[in-house]
C-alpha cells in the first residue's frame, strides 16, 4: 500500500497544483506588463517625458527585444538549472533597471536600461510560461492565463496614464517583488521521463504529435509573424487615432473596454476546441489581419471601436492555439519556453518596423497594412505546417 502511493506521489504531475498554476499565471502576467499596455506607455513618453511617437515606440520596443533575450536564455536553461533561480535574477534585473529608468532620462539611457528591464521580464515569463507547457492539459492553462492577460491590460490601461513616469516604474518593480515572494509555488526542475511518459498516456490527441524539431520551429518563426503584426499594430492605435482626431479620453476607453474582449476570444478558443488547431487558427489569422489593416483607411470613434475590440479577441483567441500547439509539439519545456522569446522579438521589429515607417513620412496607413500582412506570413507557415501533418499521418495510416 506504502509502495503504489508513493509511486503514485512520484508520478503525480506536480505542474496541475492549483497554487502552481496560479503563480505562474501571474508571473506570465507580470512579464507581459509592458507588452499589454504599450500603447498607454508609448502616450505617456510622448507626453510626460517629450519623446516623439518614433522614440517612444523604439523604446519600448527595446524592451520587447530585452524579454526576447531573456526568454531565449531561459529556454537554454530552463531544463536543466533550478527555475526559481532564474526568477530571482529576473527580477533582480527588472528591479535594477526600472530602478535607473528614474535617475537616467535621455533617449540613449531609457533605451539601453529598457533592454535590461526586458531581460528580467523574459526570464520570468518564460519560466511562466514553461510551467504551464507542464501541465497534463496546456489548453486550458493556457487559456487561464489569457483570461487573466485580458483583466490585467484592462487594469493596467485604466491604472497607468493616472501615474508618473516614476510612478510607472515603481508599479513595475512592485510586481518583480511579488514574484520573488510568490516563486517557491513554481517547480523548480522539469518532469522526469516517468512523469512524461504517464503524461503522455492520460493526453487525448488527434493527431500524433511526435514530430521533428524543425515543425515547432517553424511554428515559433509563425508566431514571431503574429507578433510583429500586433506589435505595431497595438503600439501605435493610441497615437494613431488621436491623429485622426480621436480624442484621448475616448481612445483609452476603447482600449480599456476592448481588454475584456480578450475573454471572448478565450470562451471562442474553448468552443472551438473540437475543430482541432489548423482550422480554428487559419480563420483567426485571416480576420486579424483584415482587423490590422481596417485603419489604414481612417480612424472614426466607429472603426476604431470595432477594429480594437476584434483585434484583442483574435489576440488571445490566436494565442491559446499557438501556444497549444508548441506545447503539443514540446513536453520538456524547452521550445514551450521560446515563446516569449519570439513574441518579444516580434514585438520588437513590430514597433521598429512601423516607426520606421512613420519617420519616413509614410503615415500610419502604410503602417496598418504592413503591421497586418506579417499575419498572413504566419499563415502561410502554419499552412505549411499543416500540409506536412496530413501528408505524414496519411502514409502512417496507409503503412498500418
Amino acid at each position: 500500500m506504502t509502495s503504489n502511493a508513493n509511486s503514485t506521489t512520484e508520478t503525480a504531475n506536480h505542474f496541475d497544483r492549483w497554487q502552481t498554476i496560479a503563480i505562474a499565471i501571474f508571473m506570465a502576467l507580470v512579464g507581459y506588463t509592458v507588452m499589454v499596455s504599450v500603447p498607454v506607455l508609448t502616450t505617456a513618453l510622448v507626453k510626460q517625458v517629450g519623446f516623439s511617437p518614433e522614440q517612444a515606440g523604439r523604446v519600448w520596443g527595446a524592451d520587447m527585444l530585452g524579454l526576447s533575450i531573456g526568454a531565449l536564455i531561459a529556454a537554454f536553461t530552463v531544463a536543466r538549472v533550478n527555475r526559481r533561480h532564474l526568477v530571482f535574477i529576473g527580477a533582480g534585473l527588472m528591479i535594477a533597471g526600472n530602478a535607473l529608468c528614474m535617475v537616467f532620462v535621455e533617449y540613449e539611457e531609457i533605451y539601453a536600461l529598457r533592454v535590461i528591464a526586458g531581460i528580467g521580464s523574459g526570464l520570468i515569463t518564460a519560466v511562466a510560461v514553461a510551467t504551464l507547457g507542464g501541465t497534463t492539459n496546456p489548453v486550458m492553462a493556457y487559456n487561464l492565463e489569457l483570461v487573466g492577460f485580458s483583466f490585467s491590460s484592462a487594469f493596467e490601461m485604466r491604472f497607468l496614464p493616472t501615474l508618473t513616469m516614476d510612478g510607472i516604474y515603481l508599479f513595475f518593480m512592485g510586481l518583480s517583488v511579488a514574484c520573488v515572494l510568490l516563486v517557491f509555488w513554481i517547480p523548480a526542475r522539469p518532469l522526469n521521463a516517468e512523469q512524461l511518459a504517464l503524461q503522455a498516456h492520460k493526453q487525448q490527441k488527434d493527431e500524433n504529435w511526435h514530430v521533428p524539431k524543425i515543425i515547432p520551429l517553424i511554428c515559433l518563426t509563425a508566431v514571431c509573424f503574429t507578433y510583429i503584426n500586433i506589435g505595431g499594430y497595438f503600439t501605435y492605435i493610441e497615437l494613431a487615432a488621436m491623429a485622426d482626431g480621436i480624442s484621448q479620453e475616448w481612445t483609452g476607453d476603447v482600449l480599456t473596454w476592448g481588454s475584456f474582449w480578450a475573454i471572448a476570444g478565450c470562451v471562442l478558443a474553448l468552443l472551438c476546441q473540437r475543430f482541432g488547431l489548423f482550422r480554428p487558427l487559419f480563420i483567426s489569422l485571416i480576420v486579424m489581419a483584415g482587423t490590422a489593416i481596417m485603419p489604414s483607411s481612417g480612424i472614426t470613434v466607429y472603426s476604431l471601436l470595432i477594429s480594437v475590440f476584434v483585434f484583442m479577441a483574435l489576440w488571445t483567441f490566436v494565442d491559446v492555439y499557438q501556444a497549444a500547439m508548441v506545447a503539443q509539439m514540446d513536453r520538456t519545456g524547452s521550445m514551450v519556453a521560446l515563446l516569449p522569446c519570439v513574441q518579444g522579438f516580434g514585438q520588437f521589429v513590430g514597433p521598429n518596423i512601423a516607426a520606421s515607417i512613420i519617420g519616413a513620412g509614410m503615415g500610419y496607413g502604410v503602417m496598418f497594412v504592413v503591421s497586418g500582412s506579417m499575419a498572413l506570413v504566419a499563415l502561410a507557415l502554419y499552412f505549411g505546417v499543416f500540409l506536412y501533418m496530413h501528408r505524414r499521418n496519411s502514409m502512417l495510416a496507409e503503412a498500418t
